[in-house]
């Protein structure tokens, strides 16, 4: 897959795709009908997006709400077999030009699109005031086509990044993966921690939530993949999403301990995929029981993991 950052400068065989256009946060079952309807019309399949994420630019201050980062988006897009990966960056200039502004000298000029596929809530434009019939209409007059979709719904609930985040929150991992497609993720590279599980007989995989959308905290049955090095592959395990009471932590990260592995995978890029929650945080009154819950966390997880 192609990763094209500047509208401006941009080769001729980057020129003239057929995309989906979102933020694609998450990488939900919308987003995949959006890129499947963008597939063929003899051009390559494209998705035009944007970084940071808009809602990152207006109000850099608020609460980390992305469901994953720019790199775990890509990979995502890249196993759909997305071509090109149009990845604006979203600044100043690119968020003060009007409508017809953004269509005329990002799309057209800038990109060439043949064709764009939308949600039928899409906005663009200074303001968000550009609709999808002021698209279709741009469309018509600098000659390409343009495909809106109903939002998708899954159990009587629109798909949506928002009620992604919301199942989460709420500790329903499979909720989340029923809209997504896919189990929620959380990806990056192994850090240096505490060192303190390997003490308790629980060595742990470290990884940071910066930026991220913060589940519901506690335990969970998970997934796991290293992506690279000598031990690359899939594997089952537990881990624990939250600050540590036990140890008087304040910031949330996530600890995962593989089942029967054992290797040094410091820095390697590893993804976590959240399949159940098992319980909440707890303060424990000893090590000893701390221990013993960890037994119990991880009998259950190999046992729910096992039966997918």
């Amino acid at each position: 897959m192609r990763i094209v950052r500047d509208h401006q400068f941009v080769r001729p065989e980057n020129r003239g795709a057929s995309v989906a256009i979102g933020n694609f946060d998450g990488v939900h079952l919308g987003h995949a009908h959006c890129i499947d309807l963008a597939r063929g019309h003899e051009a390559p399949l494209g998705v035009l997006t944007f970084e940071p994420h808009p809602r990152e630019f207006f109000n850099p201050d608020a609460p980390p709400f992305r469901l994953m980062n720019a790199e775990a988006r890509a990979n995502r897009l890249e196993k759909m077999g997305v071509e090109i990966l149009y990845e604006l960056p979203f600044n100043r200039t690119l968020s003060a030009l009007d409508a017809e502004d953004f269509i005329r000298e990002v799309v057209v000029e800038g990109l060439g699109l043949k064709h764009l596929v939308v949600g039928a809530d899409f906005c663009f434009g200074k303001g968000r005031k550009g609709t999808t019939d002021m698209l279709r209409a741009f469309g018509a007059r600098y000659g390409f086509d343009v495909t809106v979709v109903d939002l998708l719904n899954s159990g009587g609930v629109a798909v949506s990044s928002t009620a992604i985040r919301d199942a989460l929150r709420s500790g329903d991992p499979r909720q989340a993966r029923d809209m997504l497609g896919h189990w929620h993720r959380i990806e990056g590279p192994v850090i240096h921690g505490e060192k303190r599980g390997r003490t308790l007989g629980y060595p742990t995989a470290n990884m940071s939530l910066d930026g991220l959308h913060v589940p519901k905290l506690g335990v969970y049955a998970v997934l796991v993949e290293l992506r690279s090095g000598p031990y690359a592959g899939q594997y089952h395990g537990v881990a624990s999403l939250g600050v540590r009471p036990m140890f008087n932590g304040q910031e949330p990260n996530l600890e995962t301990f593989i089942f029967d592995f054992s290797g040094d995978i410091y820095g390697m890029d590893m993804s976590v995929g959240l399949v159940e929650f098992l319980r909440g945080e707890e303060k424990f009154d000893s090590l000893e029981a701390l221990i013993t819950q960890m037994d119990r966390d991880s009998q259950m997880a190999r046992e729910i993991l096992a039966a997918l």
